[in-house]
């Protein structure tokens, strides 16, 4: 089965077409800058490539470009979009409603509506995605595949808020979580890489510009960093993960700003940015550390200082770790990160080997020592893969 697997976002959309039986990937592509002046990057083939400047004032021009790019002239990896045979579609909130993934129909089309309020630049371009599919190709099966989804076996005690209650009955106020295909992919993957098969004990760090940690007990998340929105939790590339009320209040007063600019601020101008003052990418703060710049030092510092943070909560949550897993873009790559926050875990039982932990890889790996109770892992992550495979097993039925 061929699933062609959509992410749409608010001015862009990332796409692949893969065969979740065989996990071949024949093509992945990025649509940038929709609405703009539109920009298509395709690779295919034997590691061939192809980039178009093209005009696309909507997604709907964009997803047409992609399927004749697909079908036809130099890009082409198939003979039609009859060879397509059904659509996954990535959905970033599904709020308490979707425990799983699920095929698109009008009621989760409005029902997604209805959640446009907790992720509103988000779900809106999931939801047109989604539409325009149906449109394009009637008939194909389209699944949403959400990011909140693996989140959903949370205890209440672990996602509600200390809020009056009539907030999460009125509102549905409470920590939801995200990066879900993710954690679910990378827990699973260590799983399988660890001789305990049972009552596993897995930390996962999803680490990139936007990152997240959770605690998965035995497959089943049981608390994550994020919260109502993706802003809560840890510093990232420009969001500022956990700050106190009472200093987002005091900042509004002293800078006489709405709790919008607030927010603004908060999302687009902090984390690695905000505290560096040089760049939301954490490649570019460690060059600035290595060559002695103090706010890229203070940077790098923060952000192992608040993942470690997160493991040894997780740690006492789960009674435990198993398994430590580093994944995502800073995860997989940042060695100095890994080494900053495995630092002092040994009572723990995590030990890192730090000639595993410098050796570059695009495998998933084990990094601990051999002596360390517990395991170390590397797993590069693919959301796009869950996504298929979820594809395939609600249109076929298969188990």
């Amino acid at each position: 089965m061929l699933v062609f697997i959509l992410n749409a976002g608010s001015s862009s959309l990332k796409y692949q077409l893969m065969n979740p039986v065989t996990q071949e990937t024949l093509a992945v592509g990025l649509c940038e800058r929709i609405g703009i002046d539109g920009v298509l990057k395709h690779e295919f083939g034997d590691n061939q490539k192809l980039k178009v400047d093209v005009s696309m004032p909507t997604h709907k021009e964009a997803i047409e470009l992609v399927l004749k790019t697909l079908t036809d002239g130099e890009g082409k990896v198939i003979s039609s979009i009859n060879d397509i045979e059904a659509i996954g579609h990535r959905a970033v909130h599904g709020g308490e409603d979707f425990a799983g993934s699920v095929m698109v129909t009008d009621a989760v089309i409005n029902k997604m509506k209805e959640l446009i309020p907790l992720a509103p630049l988000h779900n809106p371009a999931n939801i047109m995605g989604m539409e325009i599919c149906q449109d394009l190709m009637p008939g194909k099966p389209n699944v949403a595949v959400f990011d909140t989804a693996f989140h959903q076996t949370m205890p209440d005690y672990a996602y509600m808020y200390a809020l009056p209650h009539e907030q999460y009955t009125k509102h549905g106020i409470r920590k939801y979580g995200f990066h879900g295909t993710s954690h679910y992919f990378v827990s699973n993957e260590a799983r399988n890489m660890l001789d305990k098969k049972q009552n596993t004990r897995i930390i996962v760090c999803h680490l990139g510009n936007g990152s997240s940690v959770s605690a998965v007990l035995d497959g089943k998340c049981i608390d994550t960093s994020m919260g109502l929105t993706p802003v809560q939790g840890l510093m990232m590339g420009t969001r500022a993960g956990d700050v106190g009320a009472g200093a987002i209040q005091y900042m509004m007063s002293k800078e006489n700003i709405t709790i919008d600019e607030a927010l603004n601020i908060m999302n687009k101008k902090s984390g690695i940015l905000g505290i560096s003052e040089k760049s939301s990418d954490l490649r570019e703060v460690l060059e600035g550390q290595a060559n002695g710049d103090k706010k890229c030092d203070l940077a790098v510092n923060m952000v192992a200082y608040n993942i470690k943070k997160y493991v040894g909560a997780y740690a006492a949550a789960l009674d435990g770790v198993d398994a430590l897993c580093f994944t995502g873009g800073i995860g997989e790559n940042a060695a100095l990160i890994r080494e900053k926050v495995c630092a002092g875990l040994d009572g723990m039982g995590l030990v890192v080997d730090p000639v595993k932990n410098n050796k570059r890889s695009q495998e998933s790996r084990d990094i601990a020592t051999n002596g360390s109770a517990g395991r170390i892992f590397v797993i590069p992550t693919n959301e796009e893969y869950v996504i298929a495979n979820d594809t395939y097993k609600i249109v076929t039925g298969v188990k």
